[in-house]
């Protein structure tokens, strides 16, 4: 595999790259669905709960799939 700048290989860094957006997004999503919910509009506020649901499932996907390379592999 190859190593980038980072001393990780490309596919590691992918993976927490993944999971670091989805954790900050799904942190931001908390705040669109209290703006919808304060605006009266609870079908905005679904929509963004569905929005932070897939992006929490997409993080801890991520994070399995992290854990699997790094009891493959020394950590480094």
């Amino acid at each position: 595999m190859a190593t980038g700048e980072t001393g990780f290989d490309d596919v590691t860094f992918d993976l927490i790259s993944v999971q670091y957006h989805s954790l900050k997004a799904g942190h931001d999503y908390g705040q669109y669905v209290r703006d919808a919910r304060n605006a009266g509009r609870e079908d905005i506020a679904s929509f963004f709960e569905e929005v932070m649901k897939q992006d929490s499932d997409r993080g801890a996907k991520a994070h399995e799939f992290l854990k699997e390379l790094g009891a493959g592999s020394a950590a480094g």
